[in-house]
């Protein structure tokens, strides 16, 4: 549908269908139109320090964006990552359309590797945030840090009554690295997250709960800890994005270079994952669902470690049954 991106790494929809795309390297954000395919720069956002996995990472639309016009955005400083939001002008000129950044929330830790970076607004209309522990494997069973954990706080950043902890908007905790943040059918959380050397996993995210990084990869049992519902090989997965469509949660895979449909029966999984686009498109890093019961796919072939040809990056639009 869309060719020639540059680090692509978030994907948000406009109220209209149109989406937003954020990249990683460069700091832009782009406008696609979802009939023609037609790319749009709105402008950078300031203050985006790029470098190694860190840089414009998620990108969010609010459900106040109507009244409000407002777009939020993860990335990485010089000093940490952080959220910020910009006003969408819509009626100025392209390249001159974003506002000054607002930041609604700071100090997530920063590193070479493992900044998370997916951020999404729940069915509660509160922001869920997806962060990673730098490479700092302590941090994430360290509850006064916010890296390796799931975040959750209101649209201005603050916490939200009823988080595991007052004033605390850590929601879990335990991951080594959260890259897919996702709501099925009965509001249910999910998150994609990196293993190290054996085990990526999928996780069913529940307040509070200790997901075991690093005394746990995978399917561990171990007590105080929560087991993934599915796992995989890192060399089949390494998964970024996840959405919810059709009765089953789709997973896109950076290593391995396909998209996963994993069938869901409630809180379990109906039969074993299904890999789709093995190879075809190379690195997958983000999966939305356009709300018609088909995908929006993003390719990361450009993002330092594939093998980029002359159309990508690029964003497919899939029909899934």
């Amino acid at each position: 549908m869309t060719e020639g991106l540059d680090s692509p790494w978030g994907l948000a929809a406009l109220p209209d269908g149109d989406l937003l795309v954020s990249s990683r390297d460069s700091g832009k954000i782009f406008r696609v139109s979802a009939e023609s395919g037609k790319k749009t720069e709105l402008g950078s956002v300031p203050g985006v320090s790029a470098g190694g996995e860190g840089g414009l990472l998620g990108i969010a639309v609010p459900p106040s964006y109507g009244v409000d016009h407002m777009i939020y955005a993860y990335f990485t400083t010089e000093s940490d990552n952080r959220i910020a939001r910009l006003v969408y002008n819509e009626d100025k000129p392209a390249g001159g359309q974003l506002g000054a950044p607002d930041t609604v929330f700071r100090g997530i830790p920063k590193g070479v590797t493992h900044n998370g970076g997916r951020i999404a607004f729940g069915p509660d209309k509160m922001l869920y945030v997806g962060t990673g522990e730098s490479g700092e494997r302590g941090l994430a069973q360290d509850k006064e840090s916010l890296g390796g954990k799931i975040l959750r706080m209101t649209p201005d950043g603050e916490p939200v009554h009823g988080n595991p902890e007052a004033d605390s908007v850590v929601y879990s905790y335990g991951h080594r690295n959260v890259q897919g943040l996702a709501w099925d059918a009965e509001k249910r959380l999910w998150a994609s997250e990196f293993g190290q050397d054996t085990w990526d996993e999928l996780n069913l995210i529940r307040p509070g709960r200790n997901y075991g990084w690093p005394e746990a990869e995978g399917k561990s049992k171990q007590s105080g800890t929560t087991d993934p519902v599915a796992q995989w090989k890192t060399s089949e997965a390494s998964p970024s994005g996840i959405a919810f469509a059709k009765g089953s949660i789709w997973m896109a895979s950076l290593r391995g270079e396909r998209l996963w449909r994993i069938p869901m029966d409630g809180t379990r999984p109906l039969a074993e994952p299904q890999a789709f686009l093995t190879g075809d498109y190379g690195r997958l890093r983000t999966v939305l669902a356009d709300g018609s019961g088909g995908l929006w796919l993003v390719t990361s072939e450009t993002d330092g470690r594939g093998s980029p040809g002359k159309k990508d990056d690029r964003i497919l639009h899939l029909k899934v049954s």
